[in-house]
């Protein structure tokens, strides 16, 4: 045994349980952690610029690799309240982050002391445990139990709040003895397996809906070959893209009111039996629920009992981790294909295949100002299949589900249910820690890009490089767009004359100079010809300098992006490809 403060067996416990980096703000409340941090080692820091970033930067460290679980912390106060947002994005999306902050002391909580806010109550609805944590030998404890709550069935974020006299007290504690405790999944059977697979074997048209639990699970491979063995297509929903490489022969788009393919929309509408693999049935992805259940058999399989029934009540349900559903899948579908017990789906794959290769919307625009799909045409062409994708939400994020691509896991990070603005420079920086060596491209529209752009000085003081892609439509252009419905355009341009940069001609922020401001490198483009070198450029900018590059294309002010609010109901707004020229370079290498 040995005799430590609080805080530093709380920091013991973070590096048995694989914790290598944190990132967060210190202060006056959470300065005694700090402390430990810089006395005990082996924990890196990230000096965040808000804290709410520090706790996207934790998100997106987490959604990098399988097993990561990104740390945020900050003083006491609105240090936590600023937290709620990452929170609230993390439990949306079953993404295990720590939040640690610092708190009053124990004493004073009740006599509103300076800073001192019941962040507990605050944080218990967007997390899996929130809790303040009064006895000091109670500490490394609170800290293991967390780990545990935060990897057990559906994984989410903890809050554990420490008052400044609790992390300072000596306790007891032996970090040399310490062992994790096991983490909880649940498991499907296999007689649940066989039924499943049974209903899917009598269906028709059948299709797999692979949803980000999958992701989580780290079970994309086992979801690939489960589709192989049974020659069934896969729908990945927006959370679960990359579960099955893009340009593979089952991947039959995705489905949904927004983020979607012409072609995954009418495979659904074509088919008879869909099974749904860790994901919940969100609303832009079934639309009405009238035209997505119709004439369909539904089993869903989820790591969470109350999430089966939840949206609409499925055919069958299966409470079960995805890896260890698709194991058995995967085994019980070997069996019955050596026996000659699974139907030939080559006609039905190939009819979902004949949508795909003709059901595309056009990219190539030669306009100026620039059309934003030709953006995403030219990402297409510029960056390879190792790219990792950071985008939030807004009219960019829709567009580029539309039309970039996605070939591996955790290669499209994406707050997908939270949507917050400023979520993208605080994730492409924690993604980037995670991983030092990726490709990394972020994507945001101009309001998002601003809301915190700070963060950007981050990047430039760590060397967290990367490339941002910024369209700037100089518009809440999402909001715009749905404001057609009210017959109005009201407080959504974000324009003005910016007296100290006249060349932009009214598109407001003179971002270049934001941009390079904090440190790092920037690129505006204002042709459709530009975007391809400004790429080129920025990776080399991004090599030489090992910092954020933003290219900045601007785009014309108003362009309506398909979407609707029924799957059958999508309104087109532009013009659909006739031919390969007109499709994205990617699904053109693939005819």
């Amino acid at each position: 045994m040995a005799r430590m403060t609080a805080a530093e067996a709380a920091v013991h416990v973070l590096r048995k349980e694989g914790i290598e980096v944190a990132f967060g703000l210190p202060g006056a409340a959470i300065n005694p952690f700090y402390a430990a941090m810089r006395k005990v080692g082996g924990v890196d820091h990230v000096l965040a610029r808000h804290v709410e970033g520090a706790s996207h930067m934790a998100e997106g460290y987490t959604r990098t690799q399988p097993g990561n679980i990104g740390v945020c912390i900050g003083t006491s106060g609105p240090a936590g309240t600023d937290m709620i947002t990452g929170l609230y994005s993390a439990s949306a999306d079953s993404i295990p982050i720590l939040c640690i902050t610092g708190q009053a002391p124990a004493s004073k909580l009740h006599k509103e002391d300076f800073q001192a806010v019941d962040i507990q109550a605050i944080a218990g609805p967007v997390t899996k445990w929130a809790i303040t944590v009064r006895e000091p030998a109670q500490v490394p404890r609170a800290f293991q139990q967390a780990f545990q709550i935060m990897r057990s069935s559906r994984p989410g974020p903890v809050l554990l709040d420490l008052p400044i006299d609790v992390q300072m007290t000596e306790i007891e504690f032996d970090p040399d003895t310490y062992e994790p405790l096991p983490a909880y999944k649940p498991t499907a059977s296999r007689a649940q397996i066989e039924k499943a697979l049974g209903m899917l074997n009598e269906a028709d048209k059948p299709l797999l809906v692979a949803g980000g639990g999958i992701i989580n699970a780290d079970a994309s491979d086992l979801l690939t070959e489960f589709a192989e063995l049974t020659g069934v297509p896969v729908i990945p929903t927006l959370m679960g893209w990359g579960t099955i490489p893009d340009d593979h022969e089952l991947m039959a788009g995705m489905v949904g009111l927004q983020t979607s393919h012409r072609y995954g929309n009418a495979t659904l509408l074509e088919s008879d039996f869909v099974m749904g693999i860790g994901n919940r049935w969100a609303n832009r992805h079934t639309g009405t629920l009238d035209t997505y259940t119709e004439g369909r058999t539904f089993v869903h399989v989820d790591i969470e009992p109350t999430q089966i029934g939840r949206i609409f009540g499925p055919d069958y349900g299966i409470v079960s981790d995805a890896k260890a559903a698709l194991e058995l899948f995967v085994e019980v579908a070997r069996e019955w294909q050596a026996a000659g017990r699974l139907k030939d789906r080559r006609a039905w794959a190939e009819e979902c295949q004949e949508r795909k290769r003709t059901l595309l919307r056009k990219t190539h625009f030669d306009n100026v100002p620039v059309k934003p799909q030709r953006v995403y045409e030219e990402m297409n062409k510029a960056f390879g299949k190792n790219t990792r994708y950071i985008s939030t939400i807004g009219l960019s994020q829709i567009a580029g589900a539309q039309f970039l691509h996605v070939y591996k896991p955790r290669h499209w990070i994406n707050c997908g249910q939270a949507g917050p603005l400023g979520w993208t420079i605080p994730a492409a920086l924690g993604v980037r820690r995670a991983d030092p060596e990726a490709d990394i491209v972020a994507l945001s529209g101009d309001y998002d890009f601003q809301f915190m752009v700070e963060e950007l000085a981050v990047g430039a003081q760590f060397n967290l490089p990367y490339i941002h892609v910024l369209v700037n439509n100089s518009y809440l252009g999402l909001i715009r767009q749905a404001q057609r419905g009210f017959d109005m355009d009201y407080q959504v341009q974000l324009s003005f004359e910016n007296i100290n940069c006249p060349e932009i001609n009214g598109y407001g922020v003179d971002h270049v100079s934001v941009v390079e401001g904090l440190g790092c490198k920037a690129i505006r483009v204002t042709e459709p010809d530009q975007i391809g070198p400004a790429f080129a450029e920025a990776r080399e900018l991004m090599k030489q300098h090992r910092v954020p590059v933003v290219v900045e294309v601007i785009l014309e002010r108003v362009t309506n992006i398909s979407m609707g609010t029924d799957l059958a109901g999508i309104n087109e707004f532009e013009e659909l490809a006739e031919n390969v020229a007109d499709a994205p370079s990617s699904i053109a290498a693939l005819r």
